[in-house]
């Protein structure tokens, strides 16, 4: 039981991790015309320029809170797996 929710949480956090990083492209696309602006590119090059800046601030952010995450579920997967046996008889 163990290991199907370890590995139910790593899927989510895979899923998380493109959900993430798509949901940014697409917030970034949609205003592509401000960032265009802020940015200083000229007003044919706005899609690209928000495109590219959605998928940099999603990689980022994705990479930080999943990453996290993923982090976290390795390090508790490991402390238990080092952890004495109690059923085991010591010699």
């Amino acid at each position: 039981m163990k290991v199907f929710i370890i590995n139910s949480l790593r899927l989510v956090v895979y899923i998380g991790f493109v959900l993430t990083w798509i949901g940014y492209i697409f917030g970034a696309y949609q205003h592509r015309i401000e960032i265009a602006q802020a940015i200083g590119a000229p007003e044919q090059y706005a899609s690209a320029v928000a495109i590219g800046g959605g998928v940099l601030a999603g990689w980022i952010v994705s990479s930080v809170v999943f990453g996290i995450v993923a982090t976290l579920l390795d390090i508790r997967d490991d402390v238990n797996d080092r952890l004495p046996d109690a059923r085991k008889d010591p010699k």
